[in-house]
């Protein structure tokens, strides 16, 4: 999914990213707010992941 697709579908997203990602707040996706970068950077931050990783799997999302 390219950031376009995220930013626009966000409010859409959010259950689909909870449910994938469980350790992701609320608050973390209020902050992330729709923006790719922000959500790879709490990915790292909440699984530990390096940000090729975290990038990987979002791709792959």
């Amino acid at each position: 999914m390219n950031s376009d697709e995220i930013k626009g579908k966000w409010k859409q997203l959010t259950g689909d990213v909870k449910s994938r990602w469980g350790k992701l707040t609320d608050d973390d996706l209020a902050e992330i707010d729709g923006e790719k970068d922000k959500l790879v950077g709490k990915l790292q931050e909440k699984y530990g992941k390096s940000r090729e990783e975290a990038e990987k799997e979002l791709e792959n999302w």
